[in-house]
């Protein structure tokens, strides 16, 4: 079974900056693709930032220039360094990774969710 544990959420002011933290537990082949998707009040879920096993990274334009996501492969860990924070970035975020299974199939695992709350 894998599990992403999240970390790092908390209230910021706005300008501010938080770190995210998603590990990675359990056994798989391999880990592709891993994100942070989030989730605002009366909102759908979007996708925030991804990178791809080899680096290749995408954000949505709302966080361009002021999110970064990174990844140590040697932790299994997924990183997204937020700053110059906005009251519209408040939301629940969400790790997601997708693994390759000891089965050889692919699953899309998420984490349990971090609150981040920008107010002043």
């Amino acid at each position: 079974q894998v599990q992403l544990l999240e970390s790092g959420g908390g209230l910021v002011q706005p300008g501010g900056s938080l770190r995210l933290s998603c590990a990675a537990s359990g056994s798989w082949l391999s880990i592709n693709d891993m994100g942070w998707y989030r989730q605002a009040p009366g909102k759908e879920r979007e996708l925030v930032a991804r990178i791809t096993s080899g680096g290749t990274t995408t954000y949505v334009d709302s966080v361009k220039g002021r999110f970064t996501i990174s990844r140590d492969s040697a932790k299994n860990t997924v990183y997204l360094q937020m700053n110059s924070l906005k009251p519209e970035d408040t939301a629940v975020y969400y790790c997601n990774a997708k693994i390759m299974t000891l089965q050889w199939r692919y699953l899309a695992v998420w984490g349990q969710g971090t609150l981040v709350t920008v107010s002043s």
